[in-house]
């Protein structure tokens, strides 16, 4: 995004948004990846201490469900196919209404007994689709066969959508609209339009769905890759120049707040790596954009804050914006009064992957806590709804299980205690691959080393920081096998 520094892509109308709101420089994911990142969104609490990719809890806060009880009409519309797997099925139904758009990555939409697979190789590279085993890409090029014009494109159909809800509703009272886009995620497939501007010349077959993995590409193939993904941020920022068009033509700048924000990053080879989840958080995956625009704080438009925040900050900030009460259980922060000015709620935020190492920020420098062995016993699952991404726990997971007491924010509710099975269909398992074996904990000073290039380590720093996780942890009532696996003091 331009108004975030980038010079490769394109973005005229995110920064035209920019120009206009009040954008955080210094805002941080909580729970990764795309479904713990959403149960952050909807608490206004991190939950990756407790359980890995699952559905909200009967327990869990749900800003669009309190809202919706106080009167509020709140609209979903979203192409995000993982709320309608079994590790997302509790979410959608929190709001009032809610629209789901089709198509989307392996969404099990299209239905193809037998693909010409022939075909398909000849026009997907190998490198990114694998036809002989069929798991999801497969799924998504069948998908795309329906995709015949712009229009049928699930981001554009969002998008319209979106202008239905605003025709009929945009000048009624007390309603929360939620358009949520699954574009840029991967596969990097934006109409050709898009492209054009970022041609590489590439000959070859289509390569747009990185691996997870190591970077062995080409310089070549990289570029394309990246073009790829270009011309599809390019596609979210023109379909969002639309929405700006349409706050522009009925006004709704002087009565409608409107925020732009993300779930995480994705590397394009920074750090010789592509993807997430298996790697450390870097930057470019938990350093993630946050645009606020609030009729009450028009006067700071153009305006930028340093002061920390985190995803989790987004969920009372909706409650605030109708004067709902906050939940004692959130521990996240409106970001209202900070529109005014640039004041600072906390000193360091955490984030993190069920399992993986724990990601710290103090806006100068960062923390990446590994335990000694990522794969190491002891790791619990704590839940009622015991169902990874695509399954329900599996019998031997479920042998393990075990009633305990509850957290403190589990509104004495007992759960579930399940031992974290090494071979689990949780991230990164599910996708056949591990934790990254050459990592380890580090330190980063951003300040110095904006691109993370000079991993270093430093003992009054980290301890400074490690206290600083270990209130958090406190703050979150985490386990105590949470401490030992890290070495941390309770």
């Amino acid at each position: 995004m331009g108004c975030y520094g980038s010079t490769a892509v394109k973005t005229p109308n995110f920064d035209r948004f920019a120009a206009r709101a009040v954008t955080f420089d210094t805002h941080f994911v909580g729970s990764l990846p795309c479904m713990p990142a959403r149960r952050d969104l909807h608490t206004g609490r991190l939950n990756f201490m407790h359980r890995s990719w699952g559905p909200l809890e009967p327990f869990d806060n749900s800003f669009p469900e309190l809202m919706r009880d106080r009167g509020i009409h709140t609209h979903l519309v979203t192409d995000h196919q993982h709320y309608f797997e079994d590790g997302g099925s509790t979410y959608h139904n929190r709001f009032k209404t809610w629209e789901f758009i089709r198509g989307q990555e392996d969404d099990p939409w299209r239905a193809m007994v037998q693909p010409p697979l022939e075909r398909f190789k000849e026009r997907y590279s190998s490198q990114h689709y694998d036809f002989d085993d069929p798991w999801k890409r497969l799924q998504s090029v069948i998908n795309r066969q329906s995709l015949l014009t712009e229009d049928d494109y699930p981001g554009p159909k969002c998008f319209k959508s979106a202008f239905e809800f605003l025709d009929i509703n945009r000048e009624a009272d007390n309603w929360f609209l939620m358009l949520e886009c699954f574009d840029p995620h991967e596969p990097f497939a934006a109409p050709d339009r898009f492209k054009e501007q970022y041609s590489t010349g590439w000959k070859g077959g289509i390569l747009d769905w990185p691996k997870y993995e190591k970077v062995a590409d080409s310089p070549e193939e990289i570029a394309e890759i990246r073009a790829n993904y270009a011309a599809l941020v390019s596609m979210c920022d023109e379909y969002f120049g639309r929405l700006l068009d349409y706050f522009d033509e009925y006004d709704l700048w002087k009565d409608t707040a409107l925020i732009l924000s993300t779930d995480h990053g994705f590397l394009l080879s920074e750090h010789d790596w592509w993807g997430k989840n298996r790697m450390p958080y870097y930057a470019e995956i938990s350093n993630i954009p946050l645009i606020v625009h609030h009729p009450d704080h028009a006067a700071r438009a153009g305006e930028r804050r340093r002061s920390l925040t985190q995803a989790t900050d987004l969920m009372p900030t909706f409650l605030d914006l109708f004067g709902i009460p906050v939940p004692p259980e959130v521990r996240g922060f409106s970001l209202l009064p900070q529109l005014e000015r640039d004041i600072s709620v906390r000193d360091v935020v955490i984030f993190g992957v069920f399992g993986g190492p724990i990601g710290a920020s103090d806006g100068r420098y960062t923390y990446y806590l590994y335990p000694e062995d990522l794969y190491a016993p002891g790791l619990h699952e704590y839940t009622l709804m015991p169902m990874h991404m695509t399954s329900m726990f599996t019998a031997a997971e479920m042998k393990t299980s075990e009633l305990r007491s509850a957290f403190d924010f589990t509104k004495q509710m007992p759960v579930l205690r399940i031992d974290a099975l090494r071979d689990a269909r949780r991230i990164p398992n599910n996708d056949r691959v591990g934790w990254a074996p050459d990592v380890g904990t580090t330190l980063y000073d951003l300040q110095a080393d904006a691109a993370q290039s000079r991993p270093f380590r430093d003992v009054g720093i980290e301890n400074r920081i490690r206290e600083r996780i270990n209130l958090a942890l406190r703050q979150h009532d985490t386990p105590d096998e949470y401490y030992r696996r890290y070495r941390l003091a309770k």
